[in-house]
């Protein structure tokens, strides 16, 4: 029986680097032990599992797409966590809350039935922008909320030198001027807070559809219109390559807030995980399931001139899928 697992909420605004750490901190994990992560992305078609998809079978990853974890009465919070906790039966869990969310929510949420004693909760950890706040751009309300009362707040990408007036209001004994690429496990905030329940006591969630392809030549589209943003993803058979180049210009053309992508392409499989303005940076990817681009963007978007946009990226015959 499963109880008190350690978890850890790593929190912060969109395109922080919650991703990257957490990547840093699952090569920390000991070989005997297994671990696992929670992800919860405002898009409806979830990308960052893609993005942290590993080899290692003591790594097992879930996630929530659509919204924050605290929204819709923490119906899909309850279901998914249910469910990767009597998966996976970690010996620690990772948490990542949308950057649109709201994490002192989750962490209530955490600290109440039915999961008060199966999850010993960590100090909340929060990664920011260092570059984003030097640059006058404030915390949304509820980030900051969260930052005030962090165990640990991490300065991400703060080089090449501090800047002490975007500290205002934040714990300055918690600071870690540190990129997260270079954040050890050890420097996380830790606590012993035992307590009886077990997680087996869980109400059994109902199982997940089956994933149904009408048009094998044709991705799967989600388009999600929220009060935070609208969000757009495709999801498109393994098979399916695309041509690089035409991809960067594609995004190059759009003014989206955030992009995340893992694609098929003749010379292997690459992801990337962007903020607005940035530049296309590929990395090797281990995910082979499908390819899957998840953008977000302040208003509405015309969705079929989009999709048009990336089918003119494929180099495949879809009359072979």
């Amino acid at each position: 029986m499963l109880q008190n697992i350690p978890t850890h909420v790593i929190a912060g605004p969109l395109g922080a680097g919650k991703t990257s750490l957490i990547r840093r901190l699952l090569a920390c994990k000991p070989a005997n032990q297994r671990w696992a992560v929670l992800i919860n992305e405002f898009g409806l078609v979830g990308i960052d599992a893609a993005l942290l998809a590993t080899t290692d079978d003591g790594i097992a990853i879930g996630e929530i797409a659509g919204g924050c974890l605290c929204c819709v009465n923490g119906a899909p919070f309850q279901i998914g966590l249910g469910r990767l906790l009597r998966k996976a039966r970690p010996d620690r869990l990772f948490i990542e809350p949308s950057g649109l969310g709201h994490p002192l929510q989750i962490l209530s949420q955490l600290s109440e039935a039915p999961w008060r004693g199966v999850l010993a909760v960590q100090p909340l950890v929060m990664v920011l922008d260092a570059l984003t706040l030097a640059k006058g751009v404030a915390l949304p309300a509820a980030q900051r909320e969260a930052a005030e009362v962090a165990g640990l707040v991490i300065m991400n990408k703060a080089k090449p030198t501090p800047g002490v007036c975007i500290t205002s209001g934040l714990p300055t004994d918690r600071l870690l001027w540190l990129d997260v690429d270079q954040v050890r496990f050890e420097q996380l905030p830790l606590v012993d807070n035992s307590a009886p329940l077990v997680v087996d006591r869980l109400r059994e969630p109902p199982q997940a559809m089956g994933e149904i392809w009408v048009d094998k030549s044709q991705p799967q589209c989600q388009v999600q219109d929220h009060r935070d943003g609208w969000s757009i993803g495709w999801r498109w058979q393994a098979r399916t390559q695309f041509d690089l180049p035409t991809v960067e210009r594609a995004l190059a053309t759009w003014s989206w807030r955030r992009a995340k992508l893992v694609i098929h392409s003749p010379s292997g499989w690459f992801s990337s995980n962007l903020l607005a303005g940035q530049s296309v940076q590929w990395k090797t990817s281990e995910w082979r399931r499908d390819s899957r681009l998840e953008l977000i963007f302040d208003t509405p978007q015309d969705a079929a001139a989009l999709q048009d946009h990336l089918q003119q990226a494929r180099v495949d015959d879809p009359s072979q899928h």
